[in-house]
């Protein structure tokens, strides 16, 4: 009985010191969104999937500051902007940045599916906008580096992640405040198995849900994110498997030509086998050191 209690005291002592918060993206007024009677739903099978995202977040994971780098990272998650795979692309990984010393943010962001708003192909960068600028107007809070802050997504986060390394300087419909004063360029980005683009290799399923059936050739070209990229585009760690059947490799191959054509510092690993969703890829094989890379890579940025 005695052990239970010390190993009770143990867990909560740990949880305090570990504990996580979660701060809502925005104010009471949320841009590009009206009220409806849509309810965010969460389910929890194999996976923590979220759909009808009505208040986007940031969830807050920060190392000790024993190890602290002062690097961080927000996260988001994939899901075909339909939903978002919360834990295994986003908390999981969380925890593994932690690990190494780096600061982590999961992005709960608005999905163009939802009915609540108004221009839904807007709401997935405008939440990712917000978060780079909550993220670096709180760093010195926070005990990060405003100028080692990246972003990352998985699958259909890769093309949000992307696409905020490609536009983060587009123009933003919001009234001026000081955050929005704040430079939302990411200081780096981690793509994983990501969608990069609206043409026809790219994936029919997120392109629809973001754009809609008929889109103009106009909205197409601009989320195309392998069109996008100049010499302002950040630093860029890509990760795919030849054999992903649902986002072709192809999307990966397409933005890294385009960084190097732009002189962007990439790096890019493509897997044999993997297939698509892996996450963490644990009990993947060689597969699962890729998480091994990553932290090499971003140990390297100066």
């Amino acid at each position: 009985m005695k052990k239970i209690l010390l190993l009770t005291l143990s867990l909560l002592s740990f949880t305090k010191i570990y504990s996580q918060e979660i701060i809502p993206l925005w104010g009471e007024q949320i841009p590009n969104q009206k009220v409806t009677q849509e309810k965010e739903t969460s389910v929890e099978k194999t996976i923590i999937w979220i759909e009808n995202i009505q208040k986007p977040t940031l969830e807050i994971y920060l190392p000790s500051k024993k190890i602290a780098t002062g690097k961080a990272v927000v996260i988001c998650p994939g899901g075909g902007y339909r939903g978002l795979a919360y834990d295994g692309e986003g908390t999981d990984i969380a925890k593994w940045f932690n690990s190494k010393g780096i600061a982590a943010f999961v992005l709960k962001y608005r999905v163009p599916a939802s009915k609540s708003l108004i221009i839904p192909h807007e709401a997935p960068l405008q939440d990712a906008k917000r978060a780079m600028r909550l993220v670096r107007s709180n760093a010195k809070k926070w005990n990060i580096n405003e100028n080692q802050i990246g972003i990352m997504g998985f699958s259909a986060g890769g093309h949000l992640a992307s696409t905020l390394g490609t536009h983060f300087d587009s123009e933003d419909k919001l009234s001026k405040s000081d955050i929005e004063n704040i430079s939302a360029r990411p200081d780096f980005m981690i793509l994983i198995y990501p969608v990069i683009t609206m043409e026809a290799f790219g994936h029919q399923g997120s392109r629809e849900n973001l754009l809609g059936m008929k889109p103009s050739q106009e909205l197409l070209k601009y989320y195309s994110n392998e069109i996008q990229v100049t010499g302002k585009t950040p630093p860029t760690f890509l990760l795919h498997c030849s054999d992903d059947k649902t986002v072709p490799v192809k999307n990966s191959l397409v933005f890294y030509e385009a960084l190097q054509k732009e002189k962007v510092e990439s790096e890019m690993h493509i897997f044999p086998k993997g297939g698509h969703g892996f996450g963490l890829a644990i009990g993947k094989g060689h597969l699962e050191n890729w998480t091994d890379n990553l932290y090499e890579w971003i140990l390297s940025l100066k």
